[in-house]
């Protein structure tokens, strides 16, 4: 009979402990820029992922077939940048990652799924709202917002008809974004046949500063509204400069300027009633408590309002979860099929998605700025 020593049993027991509890652990990553002009937005995203992976963990963890799982978010920030993005896709598709919540904007999340579909890890973006991402053919990539399309109709119809707007101008940061969003509210404006045209058609960049040159140049097409394609960090300027200008059309734009953080960044150059913009998200009267709730607990943990995406990447996290509960297998190759199947009740509404991967009837929220707060105008589909 070989001898065994004490010493050797002890490694050999640390040894299997350590391998069950890294086969106790589910990590899932989150990407969004937390660096750079967006990183309030991309934190408020992070902020939502990781309230949904603590409150699980408080309830002792995920219950998948016979185990409990602990779950730990890994966080990287892809500062808005495609490159970045896709660097970072490849660093979580190397880390094993079991599922990837983001990316927040459409730049990075379109590059960064192509690594995630290779790999074989689903995806889900809370934000990302480009049609781009959900056409190409990936099976591993869905969405839980509305795409563009349905955004820039919802903004068309709002402005023609509550804004009764003439004649437009239109400005885009030529973000995959940014231009997508823009093109969609232009082609709409173009098919509605009201009598409103195009009077105008600019561009900037997502890191510009000065707006003097475009909107001389659109001040002279004398529009009723400018719609602008693109985030919050520039938007907030360009309304500065607008009034500069002495510009008082009405400005509109998607859901990337349509953060409460907008009102800080135009300081006093925003009129109340004189921008809209709407939200790809947004819950219907009988889900209101849910989302009121939900609100309450984010500023509870993080001492900070919601600015916007929040919820959806809890609702991400938490659909991933479910498909992965409904498969008994966090294995991203058993619950993929189960997730585009998956049906979870959110605090964001209903969430199910199509064959696509896009979430089914999306609903949008129209909101404007009064006293320097943002306020709810209507809840579409």
């Amino acid at each position: 009979m070989r001898y065994t020593s004490k010493a050797s049993l002890l490694a050999v027991a640390l040894a299997c402990a350590a391998g069950a509890q890294a086969e106790d652990v589910i990590r899932i990553g989150h990407v969004a820029a937390t660096s750079g002009p967006i990183a309030h937005l991309g934190k408020d995203n992070e902020n939502g992922a990781r309230m949904a992976v603590d409150e699980l963990n408080a309830q002792g963890g995920v219950l998948i077939g016979a185990r409990r799982y602990r779950l730990v978010l890994q966080a990287e920030d892809d500062a808005a940048d495609p490159k970045q993005g896709a660097a970072v896709a490849q660093k979580l598709v190397d880390a094993k990652v079991q599922g990837v919540i983001g990316h927040e904007n459409s730049g990075t999340t379109i590059p960064a799924s192509r690594i995630y579909h290779a790999a074989g890890i689903p995806q889900i973006s809370p934000s990302a709202s480009n049609p781009k991402y959900t056409r190409q053919g990936y099976n591993t990539a869905f969405r839980n917002v509305a795409n563009d399309e349905q955004l820039g109709a919802a903004l068309v119809k709002f402005a023609l008809q509550a804004g009764k707007a003439k004649r437009i101008a239109v400005v885009d940061d030529r973000s995959a974004y940014g231009q997508g969003v823009a093109d969609e509210f232009a082609k709409g404006i173009k098919r509605a046949g009201s009598g409103a045209t195009i009077v105008a058609q600019q561009y900037t960049t997502d890191k510009a500063s000065d707006f003097s040159a475009i909107l001389t140049a659109i001040k002279a097409s004398k529009p009723d509204l400018i719609f602008f394609g693109g985030m919050d960090a520039v938007a907030g300027p360009m309304l500065r400069q607008m009034k500069q200008l002495g510009i008082r059309a009405q400005f509109m734009g998607g859901d990337g300027m349509c953060a409460d953080a907008l009102a800080r960044l135009a300081g006093d150059a925003m009129r109340d009633g004189q921008v809209f913009c709407a939200e790809a998200g947004g819950v219907e009267p009988a889900q209101q408590k849910g989302m009121d709730d939900f609100k309450l607990a984010y500023k509870r943990k993080f001492g900070i309002g919601v600015e916007t995406y929040a919820p959806y990447a809890y609702d991400a996290l938490m659909t991933m979860v479910q498909a992965m509960q409904d498969a008994g297998s966090a294995e991203p190759a058993r619950y993929l099929p189960v997730l585009a199947k998956t049906r979870h009740q959110g605090v964001t509404g209903n969430i199910a998605f199509d064959a696509r991967g896009d979430v089914k009837d999306g609903v949008l929220t129209i909101y404007t700025f009064r006293g320097g707060k943002r306020e709810q105008v209507a809840v579409v589909k």
